[in-house]
């Protein structure tokens, strides 16, 4: 398989078109974050860095923590930006630039957001860690690909039930982490959550400023849910599209969310930055050890 320049955009130094990056200025175990600020943020504990790009809101660093080579990088807000960032890391490692044409080995990544969320259950507290087991995407990205699929069909078919039963008609879809990863990251500080990938952070998160909400009960709606013993935790704009095209391309992806809001007792964190360091200490000791 042979990929033309109209498909595989490179940049005139053979770096990959948007994140500016050659195949070997990045590891197999990458962290991403929607802040480009953050990428400083995580690399500050490393021991020692070796490469660090900068292109838009792109930003990447690849170094060493406790020996193992890590590699940060920025993706901006929204599951459009993962579309870019999860298709030219792909490439990185799947494609050889040089011939464009597919490798015969394949290289599977582990991807582990870092990012910031807000509960929708008024049970779950301001400042605590959530890992998200199964994400519903209410952006239109994974149904542009042919080879989406449905994980759990029976989870999938509740929320649809419920979605129509109260007369909310955007389409959506599932994906799930990694079940591995999630082993090895399991820890009591740890929640276990269904998060919610949402489009925008005003209207689709039921924020109202100055305009009017088309589903002014959307977040009861959300809190209300209830499949088995599951139920929707947290709302955010990325991980729905990470697990959506890492499954899709065979990686490995997690996300972990500190949770600065929560949306159903009106409350945000007195210490957000706090949090999110401590969140990012936290996943730098687990990712040593993979």
């Amino acid at each position: 398989m042979h990929f033309p320049e109209s498909e595989l955009i490179l940049n005139k130094d053979g770096s990959v078109y948007h994140l500016n990056l050659h195949p070997n200025q990045i590891s197999d175990t990458i962290i991403t974050v929607g802040d480009p600020d953050r990428v400083p943020q995580i690399t500050k504990y490393f021991d020692k860095i070796y490469d660090q790009v900068q292109k838009r809101e792109f930003h990447t660093t690849t170094g060493a923590y406790n020996n193992k080579r890590i590699t940060v990088i920025s993706t901006g807000i929204g599951t459009d930006n993962i579309d870019i960032v999860l298709n030219e890391l792909d490439a990185l490692v799947n494609i050889d630039i040089k011939t464009r044409k597919l490798k015969e080995k394949q290289t599977s990544l582990n991807l582990i957001r870092i990012g910031t969320s807000g509960a929708i259950q008024p049970d779950i507290k301001v400042n605590s860690f959530l890992l998200t087991e199964t994400a519903i995407g209410l952006d239109a990205l994974l149904p542009f690909y042919k080879e989406s699929t449905i994980e759990d069909a029976s989870l999938f078919q509740s929320l649809q039930n419920h979605f129509i039963k109260n007369q909310f008609t955007i389409p959506f879809y599932m994906s799930e982490a990694n079940k591995a990863l999630v082993m090895r990251f399991e820890d009591s500080q740890l929640i276990k959550g269904v998060t919610l990938t949402n489009p925008g952070f005003y209207a689709p998160q039921g924020r109202a400023l100055r305009l009017p909400l088309r589903f002014p009960n959307f977040n009861q709606m959300i809190r209300d849910f209830t499949f088995k013993s599951q139920k929707i935790t947290n709302l955010e704009m990325e991980t729905a599209g990470i697990y959506g095209l890492a499954n899709l391309l065979g990686h490995r992806a997690i996300s972990l969310n500190a949770i600065l809001a929560n949306r159903a007792t009106h409350t945000f964190s007195k210490h957000p930055d706090k949090t999110i360091e401590a969140l990012i200490v936290f996943a730098l000791e687990k990712i040593s050890n993979l």
